[in-house]
C-alpha cells in the first residue's frame, strides 16, 4: 500500500471514529498533496508525499515556537497535536551518527573541500537522504564536514 493510500485510509478511519482533530490534520495533508498534484500535473509517489509531510512538520515547528513566544500555549498545544499526527507518516529517521557518516562519505566521494563546495554537497546529500533525515541536522553535518 502506498503512503498516499495509507493516508486516505487513515482519513476514513478517523471519520468512522469521529476523531475530528486527527481528521482535520489528515485532510490538511491530503489538501497539500492534491494541490501539488494539480499544480505540477503529476501523480505523487511516496518520496514526494514524505517531502510534503516534512514541509508541514517544519511549519508546525515554526508555529509552535511563535505561539510559545507569544504565551499562547493553547495554540501551541494544537500545533503539537497536529505535528504528532504528521510524524506518523514519516519513515524511520536516521540517527545523528548515521547522518554524519553518510555526509562524510558523500564529501569524500565528491572530493569537496571548504565551505565553497556546500551547494554541491547539499545537492548530492538531499538526493540521497531526502525523507530519511532531518535536513537541518544534515546541513549542520555538511558544514562540520567541510570545515574540518
Amino acid at each position: 500500500m502506498s503512503l498516499k493510500d495509507q493516508i486516505t485510509e487513515d482519513m476514513k478511519n478517523a471519520m468512522r471514529a469521529k476523531d475530528s482533530e486527527r481528521l482535520g490534520t489528515i485532510r490538511l495533508l491530503l489538501a497539500a498533496m492534491k494541490q501539488k498534484e494539480v499544480d505540477e500535473r503529476i501523480e505523487l509517489d511516496d518520496v514526494a508525499v514524505v517531502a510534503i509531510v516534512d514541509k508541514l512538520i517544519k511549519q508546525r515547528k515554526d508555529s509552535i515556537a511563535a505561539f510559545e513566544q507569544a504565551a499562547r500555549q493553547d495554540l501551541a498545544d494544537k500545533e503539537k497535536a497536529e505535528m504528532a499526527v504528521l510524524l506518523a507518516y514519516l519513515p524511520e529517521r536516521m540517527s545523528a551518527q548515521e547522518v554524519t557518516a553518510a555526509v562524510q562519505a558523500i564529501v569524500a566521494e565528491l572530493g569537496a573541500k571548504g565551505p565553497g563546495d556546500m551547494g554541491k554537497v547539499m545537492g548530492a546529500v538531499k538526493a540521497q537522504l531526502a525523507g530519511k533525515a532531518d535536513m537541518g541536522q544534515v546541513s549542520a553535518a555538511v558544514k562540520a564536514a567541510l570545515a574540518g
